[in-house]
């Protein structure tokens, strides 16, 4: 993975590198969170699971073996107190998505937001991106995550999709 690009957010003290396996129980605590924030939203539409932070722990160990993926923190000290996890995704025929780097994750715990850690990581996420070759990069997020559509829309994302659910009857 090439060097993270330097600066600093507005609260000294947080560094933006790429994480390590000691750091994936941090991360799989915020991962858990954004999983059951999702599911507190539509227990429809989002899926919850028992043990999450074992289970992204696990598949994030994995990720971060792989070229094609990136996993990033943002940490105080030994504290990992925001994430972003992306990959370059093969073209997609079902989607009409060709080669692009996605933005799978990004998350900020609650008492490290306001202060530019979810748009440095996601500014990291785009340079390794693209500098795996990802020619643009895709994110998906919910409807009613306003804040982070509109930090992802001064960072130059444009709406492409709209998904809309419907629930067939269960009878």
């Amino acid at each position: 993975m090439a060097n993270l690009r330097s600066g600093s957010s507005r609260e000294a003290g947080i560094v933006f590198r790429p994480c390590r396996p000691g750091d994936l129980p941090g991360v799989a605590k915020l991962g858990a969170r954004l999983v059951r924030e999702h599911h507190a939203i539509d227990p429809d539409r989002y899926l919850t699971f028992d043990r999450i932070e074992e289970g992204y722990a696990a598949y994030l160990r994995g990720e971060l073996a792989r070229q094609r993926s990136v996993v990033l923190v943002a940490a105080r000290g030994k504290k990992i107190v925001g994430y972003a996890y992306g990959r370059i995704e093969p073209r997609d025929w079902i989607m009409l998505r060709d080669r692009c780097g996605v933005l799978h994750d990004v998350y900020v715990d609650s008492r490290a937001r306001r202060r530019r850690v979810a748009m440095r990581l996601v500014e990291e996420m785009i340079a390794q991106l693209a500098s795996l070759g990802a020619p643009r990069v895709i994110l998906m997020t919910t409807a009613q995550n306003t804040a982070a559509q509109r930090l992802f829309k001064r960072l130059g994302f444009r709406t492409t999709m709209l998904e809309l659910t419907k629930e067939c009857s269960r009878t």
